[in-house]
């Protein structure tokens, strides 16, 4: 019987540093993985803390890690070819079935652009499966933009508004939150859309309120907790909510279940 407590060695195939706290570790992992899920990532005698996959690739997943705290800390003293454990993956993640041949936003903050990246990076690969794609994602300033290359190929494949909250004179990019680009988007059917939203929770809040005020459908809308996760398995109860276990039931839901999980 598999112990699901038990971790497993990952060799680090690459670093990609995208700004001094934020970087993204490609691991040696062999099965399925969906965006949204996510991992234990792992050190002795350091501790254990629940990251998102950022990328799927063959033989590969992608961990987009953000210096915070003691487990990070020392995640980011490794390099290439160095080992952590991790276990895992975790959570339910985005069924990216549910929004093929949809008018298709995915608006996201920060380093919440991490677990739905997988998503738009599907559709920018594969621009026929669904009517539009178009990704808001805000950052506090220009140093802080993740996933650099990332944007560059989205950028020539679906719409891509990338804004941030404040930025210095002379920048000319998109300036302001991700709340302040909803309401000029147009659609041809609203009820074909389909919304994913995922950041900190004051800031699906208030932009969940702002996709409403479209006409959306509660169920065109799903969201992602990332917090408050901790085993992975349900056991410790650090993630739940009335009878929801994040880390369990979601971290994904339909707004229409997960509008009642929000602080």
């Amino acid at each position: 019987m598999k112990n699901e407590y038990i971790p497993q060695l990952s060799t680090i195939r690459e670093v990609i540093r995208h700004t001094d706290l934020e970087y993204t570790f490609l691991m040696e992992f062999e099965g399925d993985v969906k965006p949204g899920q996510f991992f234990e990532v792992s050190i002795p005698k350091y501790g254990e803390a629940p990251i998102s996959v950022s990328g799927i690739s063959e033989g590969t997943v992608d961990f987009t890690i953000r210096r915070v705290g003691k487990v990070t800390n020392e995640i980011f003293e490794n390099y290439v070819g160095d080992q952590f454990f991790i276990r895992g993956p975790y959570g339910n993640g985005f069924e990216i079935e549910n929004y093929k041949g949809k008018e298709l936003v995915v608006i996201a903050g920060g380093t919440g652009l991490s677990p739905v990246k997988g998503v738009v990076d599907y559709f920018a690969r594969h621009t026929d499966e669904a009517v539009s794609t178009t990704l808001i994602a805000g950052f506090k300033s220009p140093k802080d933009v993740l996933f650099r290359e990332d944007f560059a190929f989205w950028k020539e494949h679906i719409s891509v508004i990338q804004t941030v909250d404040a930025a210095p004179e002379g920048y000319e990019g998109p300036v302001g939150m991700v709340t302040k680009y909803i309401p000029d988007l147009k659609f041809n059917d609203i009820q074909n859309t389909a919304f994913i939203c995922v950041g900190p929770p004051i800031m699906i809040k208030f932009t969940v309120m702002e996709i409403l005020k479209l006409g959306v459908p509660e169920k065109n809308i799903w969201i992602s907790h990332e917090r408050k996760m901790c085993c992975g398995l349900g056991k410790c109860g650090h993630c739940k909510i009335g009878s929801t276990y994040i880390c369990l039931d979601g971290p994904v839901f339909n707004y229409v279940d997960g509008k009642e999980l929000l602080d």
